[in-house]
């Protein structure tokens, strides 16, 4: 509870409106007691923990309020080029301990509430997670906007505000089960809500064409339905800087909530109707789209908010005063993945339809101004939509399409005379063997973009060889890569305020914004004195991590274990089963010969499968059955340990990083794209167990070929084994271990008898095996063996993670922000003055 005596004091020193955003551990004590009385409506002795936690956000919003609006006022009174990011995710975790390193207060924010009688960390602990994204690639988004804003850079975030985010996940009997992310249950500080600002978005119908009073022919839309975008505006605040762009993320609601003589008339539920079909936009983070409701849903939700951002800043353009042939002049229009392909189409209409503009110029603003950023390779990641369902909900942007691959297709056929395979390869309408019809978003986005990236130097070639391949021969200047990048900010200062501690009393604090400053840490890697500074940080993480474990799941963790960690989304290709082949090898190799000399490890898993994916939850359910297996067994107790942290977020994800001592990075080569959980293990001083994919490709090149443990085939050889006509079940034959444990697995070993519980998945990789788990298992074994003999020499392992570190400069968003700064967007820094 508050200090009383503290409270009393503070409160009869007053607060004038002057003194609401002044500096200071009193000013700050006396903000945050003004908004628990006057924003919470509680007195100090009624105040619950949250009531704390949302006055301590108000007292630290309020502080980037006026950088806020300095900011907007900047950038209006200056000829700007605003990057606008369209992201279907922004996964940005939890604000308050950000935005109090950002702002430089975390020490006074800490002294504040002690002299309050209150603990800093409890508040910070009481914040939930806004769970608007997936994995990776909100993540991804929400670095970007941490960077730019660091590097004052014009911006603005464009999303969709989720009623429900993804959602909560339980294990049960060692099943996942997902329960609803009522993420908004306590309220959110962090936002404020636009009514003011929302924007009218078409749905259905059908099109007319009536002359204009030029006599030029116009297409009307005349939709079904009409739906309202309320945007909710949240500051960005970059690191001790004035700037504080937005991230503006849209809900839905309908233009008339409550249906009145409908009400009249006895149907209580239809007078609400409208009401519950518009907000279902902004329901959930994606939803399950199996079936036909719901790929409706899905590409309503895309177009919902990209139609509301496009409007947006159009009204920016308009109101400044500036013609809107010159949009591309003041914006940069980012699509983040194929989610808001839409927009090509949308900023035609926009301008074609709306704004009377000419095709060929519209055509031309589009073009400059939107850019493409790729982040799969996978092929059901890249959209496509049935031509049928497309054209009952866009009508207008089916036709939009339809021309734009009429021009397309005619500019083809000119540059490859003769080619209609090469013609029917690049359309924007697909046709399978039953003669449905398909949108292809991918290629809508690749045509009406100016640039086109992938995330990582392989992934970026596998594009222009690949799915991308027509497109790159048509347009090879469109394409560059960009490397992925996390935010050293909270990855690093906020997750590992000790190493943090450690870093800045070697190389001063300027390392926070240049990473590449890190290089100055690598001729410590040989003073022994720096190398005990650097393990006692990181065992202080483990025991960290272990009390947490031991808090919340009752399991007890040896912090002198190697702590071996995949933390990601469950997916096939991330082959988070291969690594419970290699628990098990270690399994029957202790059972064999209980005096094997094995390096004790505590083997940590994390993440969640998507509601409709069996195999994935079901290798969620193979974890926890061999974990139980392995937990259990007296003859390896003290040597093998097996974790599932349920619910992985970025939360939890800022307690795991600064821990692990080694990364699992084991997709099959050329199946992911970049990845970014390699690069936060690696910025915290864990080593890299990886295959040649994504970004491990470059994170060994920077960090050097002998600090990282490198298995596996490489995407060459990846293509070659499949042209070979791969058989997993030669594999099989003749491995003896590898034997060994997939017939436990499938005998019913790990599933107390159970033959069929984990058939489906044995059985798939003993026929098929498309991620090739059984062709690196043996050099996935021999690799892993090689790191428990480096683990071993505990001064050579402190060394190879200093250097990890000293080495991962090249992985900071900054980095990538300022290579889409130069080379895509082609904007600058402005500085804000308060």
């Amino acid at each position: 509870m508050i200090s009383e005596t503290a409270a009393t004091a503070l409160a009869q020193a007053g607060s004038t409106k002057g003194q609401r955003t002044a500096p200071g551990v009193d000013a700050l004590a006396q903000s945050f007691l003004d908004n628990l009385l006057f924003v919470q409506g509680r007195p100090v002795e009624r105040a619950t923990v949250n009531d704390l936690y949302m006055a301590l956000a108000h007292t630290v919003r309020d502080r980037l309020v006026e950088r806020w609006i300095s900011t907007t006022k900047n950038y209006q009174a200056q000829d700007v080029r605003v990057v606008c990011y369209l992201s279907a995710e922004f996964l940005t975790g939890p604000h308050l301990a950000n935005n109090l390193i950002n702002l430089g207060i975390y020490e006074e924010a800490e002294e504040a509430m002690r002299h309050l009688g209150l603990d800093l960390k409890v508040l910070i602990e009481q914040e939930g997670e806004p769970g608007l994204g997936n994995g990776g690639l909100g993540r991804l988004a929400s670095c970007f906007m941490d960077s730019l804003a660091t590097l004052d850079i014009p911006a603005i975030g464009y999303g969709i505000r989720y009623e429900y985010g993804i959602f909560d996940q339980q294990i049960r009997d060692g099943w996942q089960v997902e329960s609803t992310d009522n993420w908004l249950r306590l309220g959110n500080p962090w936002a404020l809500e636009r009514p003011e600002d929302a924007f009218e978005v078409k749905m259905g119908g059908h099109t007319e064409r009536h002359p204009d009073a030029r006599g030029r022919l116009h297409v009307q839309w005349i939709p079904e339905r009409l739906v309202r975008g309320v945007p909710n505006d949240t500051p960005i605040l970059g690191y001790r800087t004035n700037t504080a762009n937005t991230m503006r993320l849209w809900s839905a609601q309908a233009m008339e909530s409550f249906d009145f003589g409908v009400f009249n008339h006895g149907d209580f539920f239809g007078a609400v109707a409208d009401k519950v079909a518009s907000e279902n936009l902004s329901k959930i983070l994606y939803p399950n789209d199996d079936r036909t409701p719901g790929k409706q849903l899905r590409l309503a939700q895309q177009y919902f908010f990209v139609s509301c951002s496009l409007q947006h800043i159009l009204r920016i353009q308009t109101t400044q005063n500036r013609p809107l042939a010159e949009l591309h002049r003041n914006f940069a229009i980012q699509m983040n993945d194929t989610h808001p392909a839409i927009a090509v189409a949308e900023l035609m209409r926009l301008l074609v339809d709306e704004h009377g503009m000419e095709w060929e110029p519209a055509w031309h603003v589009t073009v400059q101004s939107l850019s493409y950023t790729n982040h799969t390779l996978l092929p059901e990641a890249l959209e496509q939509w049935p031509r049928d369902l497309f054209s009952a909900l866009l009508p207008r942007h089916m036709e939009i399409i339809e021309e734009i691959n009429r021009r397309h297709l005619d500019d083809v056929r000119q540059k490859f005379a003769g080619d209609e395979e090469r013609a029917r390869s690049l359309s924007l309408i697909s046709e399978n063997g039953d003669g449905r019809k398909f949108v292809r978003m991918a290629y809508l986005a690749s045509l009406g973009s100016h640039a086109i990236n992938g995330v990582a130097a392989l992934h970026t070639e596998l594009l222009k060889t690949s799915i991308l391949g027509d497109f790159y021969a048509l347009s090879p200047e469109k394409f560059s890569n960009k490397t992925n990048g996390v935010t050293p900010r909270r990855w690093m200062v906020l997750s590992n305020p000790r190493l943090t501690d450690l870093l800045s009393s070697r190389l001063g604090p300027g390392w926070v914004y240049d990473l590449e400053k890190l290089r100055r840490l690598e001729p410590l890697a040989d003073d022994a004195d720096f190398r005990q500074a650097w393990k006692s940080v990181k065992r202080h993480n483990k025991l960290q991590l272990s009390g947490w474990i031991h808090d919340r799941l009752g399991m007890t963790t040896e912090p002198d274990s190697m702590f071996d960690v995949l933390v990601k989304r469950l997916h096939e290709y991330k082959r988070q089963h291969l690594q419970i082949l290699h628990i098990l090898t270690l399994l029957k190799r202790i059972r064999r010969d209980p005096n094997a000399q094995v390096v004790p490890r505590t083997f940590i898993f994390g993440g969640k499968a998507a509601p409709g994916y069996q195999m994935a939850k079901l290798i969620i359910k193979l974890i926890h059955s061999v974990g139980e297996a392995v937990n259990t067994d007296p003859m390896v107790a003290g040597r093998l340990r097996v974790v599932f942290l349920p619910d992985f977020n970025v939360k939890l994800g800022q307690r795991v990083y600064p821990a692990a001592d080694l990364s699992e990075q084991i997709s099959l080569a050329g199946k992911e794209a970049s990845g970014t959980g390699n690069m936060k293990f690696a910025m915290n001083g864990a080593l890299t167990i990886g295959t040649l994919d994504g970004a491990n490709i470059e994170i060994r090149e920077e960090v050097g070929v002998d600090n990282f443990f490198l298995f596996g085939l490489t995407t060459p050889g990846v293509e070659q084994r499949r042209r070979e006509g791969y058989n997993p079940r030669v594999i099989y034959e003749s491995n003896g271990d590898l034997r060994e444990v997939l017939d436990a697995v499938s005998g019913g070993e790990f599933s107390h008898g159970d033959k069929g519980l984990f058939a489906p998945l044995v059985s798939s990789l003993l026929k098929s095996d498309e991620y090739m788990l059984l062709a690196d298992y043996q050099s996935y074994i021999d690799c892993q063996d090689q790191v428990s003999a480096a683990f071993s020499d505990q001064e050579h392992w402190t060394r190879m993670s200093i250097l990890n570190v000293a080495r991962i400069g090249k992985f900071s968003s900054d980095r990538a922000i300022r290579d889409y700064c130069s080379e895509i967007w082609k904007t600058w820094p402005v500085k804000v003055h308060v």
